[in-house]
């Protein structure tokens, strides 16, 4: 029997387990398509539609806290309605958010569409992490780590292809929002027809009730929910902001996301083994201390070769923090059932799209200016005054009007400079993001983008040292539970050798 085989099981009687995992596997593989697709049009999503880092921000994080929605509410009636009813939804969410993205006309139908493709995510999360649980009772830490290193690994092959895209078609950003079609379609096909098995929970004989009181009234629980939500603030976060942090330095940002995310799928794979030799509580106090350590590096990389060497140590610091904390939590809260994994999903993405990535942009946007020279940016913008009007006279329609108004921005912020000593930041920033969205040709436009794309990355790299600071409270707490399983072991084993 191959170690194929081996890993995906016969599971119950009349259950495909094989073909049910690996349609779950091809789901997480969407929703990391979503995650490429979303980080990969980024910075085409501030020019086109001139938007500020914090409106992108909240565009990226509804990536997680739609996931929220899903999670909370179908988590705890997927036993009800029915993994497959749920998995069809997801499917259905998928197609749907990608396809309204893709024809947006502005910040309010992409953040409608990515709130449905955050969604999709949800419900595929809702219903695969139960399904693995009990497909594979006896080794649920293992195999959710297997599970989840799609995630990465779906990573790896569209952030190949969105790069592949941008290379051949720089300009059709929404290119990249088809790779997303592509899986959702796969796991659709791929989970039609099959037998589901009932949850653990069902299983075992444990009541709604005794599920609702594991999960809401435990110590443990809330300890291990505020981990989640460090952990995937810690991961998720900078993720999202990777590739235009990066790419704003002129350096590939996709390639290094994908170089991050092989690192991590690979170091899931081979979860069992690190698993028995140092124990979930002692990989993840390790982890806190690297993934730390990987963010500061990646908020000093300035070249494609450093940026890589500190995304290697990112890497090794967060590839097990999210499916080990679901596995942990399955283990510990055994009869929380599908409604703690579910809760454990949705406080991870919460933190991620509602706190951390418009935090991470709100941080970048602030800290930015401080790299924007006074001067060299004045020349800019008279620039802008004294080339776009004409433009404008030779342009119609919609261009002109974006002439038009960049010109008008530019002219507004020299005439409220005149009255003070520096530009206003945060208009200045805006004008010089509506000169590159009206003409990214022209001298100006081009000069805008010189000075701001320097400005851009200094204060993505601060928001990276922001959120390293939580790795300092991860360590405090899983040294502490590390600690106290190796104590209560010691004591097990003394008290066995006693009685004998």
């Amino acid at each position: 029997m191959t170690t194929a085989t081996q890993d995906l099981g016969t599971g119950p009687a009349g259950i495909n387990a094989g073909r049910l995992f690996t349609g779950s596997r091809f789901a997480v593989g969407t929703s990391a398509a979503r995650f490429v697709a979303i980080t990969a049009i980024m910075a085409s999503l501030k020019d086109v539609f001139r938007l500020s880092n914090e409106q992108v921000g909240w565009i990226g994080g509804a990536g997680f806290w739609g996931f929220t929605i899903t999670m909370v509410i179908f988590g705890s009636l997927c036993e009800v309605l029915g993994m497959k009813l749920v998995l069809r939804l997801a499917m259905l969410c998928h197609l749907a958010g990608a396809l309204l993205m893709i024809f947006a006309g502005g910040f309010v139908t992409l953040l409608l569409g990515s709130l449905l493709l955050s969604m999709g995510d949800g419900l595929v999360q809702a219903a695969c992490n139960p399904l693995t649980a009990t497909l594979y009772a006896d080794r649920k830490t293992e195999m959710f780590n297997k599970l989840h290193l799609w995630f990465p690994g779906g990573i790896v092959i569209t952030g190949l292809a969105a790069y592949g895209l941008t290379q051949f078609v720089p300009d059709f950003w929404q290119a990249k929002l088809v790779l997303v079609l592509i899986p959702a379609v796969a796991y659709g096909v791929l989970f039609w027809g099959q037998a589901f098995p009932a949850t653990e929970r069902v299983r075992s004989g444990v009541s709604f009730g005794e599920m609702f009181r594991e999960t809401f009234f435990r110590p443990l629980f809330w300890l291990l929910a505020l981990a989640m939500a460090m952990t995937a603030s810690v991961e998720l976060g900078p993720n999202t902001w990777l590739t235009p942090v990066l790419e704003a330095a002129r350096i590939p940002g996709i390639l290094v996301l994908v170089w991050i995310s092989l690192l991590m799928a690979g170091m899931r794979q081979l979860a069992g083994p690190v698993i028995r030799k140092l124990a979930p509580t002692g990989i993840l106090s390790l982890s806190a201390v690297v993934a730390g350590l990987g963010l500061i590096c990646l908020s000093h990389a300035h070249s494609l070769v450093t940026a890589l060497a500190a995304g290697s140590v990112f890497a090794l610091g967060v590839a097990y923090f999210w499916p080990t904390m679901i596995g942990i939590t399955s283990e510990r809260v055994p009869k929380g059932g599908a409604l703690a994994l579910a809760m454990m999903g949705a406080v991870g993405s919460l933190s991620v799209g509602l706190i951390t990535t418009p935090m991470m942009g709100r941080v970048a946007d602030r800290y930015l200016q401080e790299r924007l020279p006074d001067e060299p940016v004045r020349r800019c913008l008279e620039q802008i005054d004294a080339a776009f009007p004409r433009l404008a006279s030779q342009a119609t329609g919609p261009a002109k009007e974006e002439l038009e108004k960049a010109a008008n921005a530019a002219r507004d912020i020299l005439g409220q400079a005149d009255s003070q000593p520096a530009l206003p930041a945060g208009p200045t920033v805006a004008a010089l993001r509506l000169a590159i969205a009206a003409d990214p040709k022209a001298d100006a436009a081009q000069e805008a983008k010189r000075l701001l794309q320097p400005a851009e990355n200094y204060g993505g790299q601060i928001a990276f040292r922001f959120v390293a600071v939580l790795t300092v409270f991860l360590t405090v707490i899983f040294c502490s539970l590390h600690v106290t399983d190796r104590v209560r072991r010691k004591r097990e084993v003394t008290d066995r050798s006693g009685n004998h």
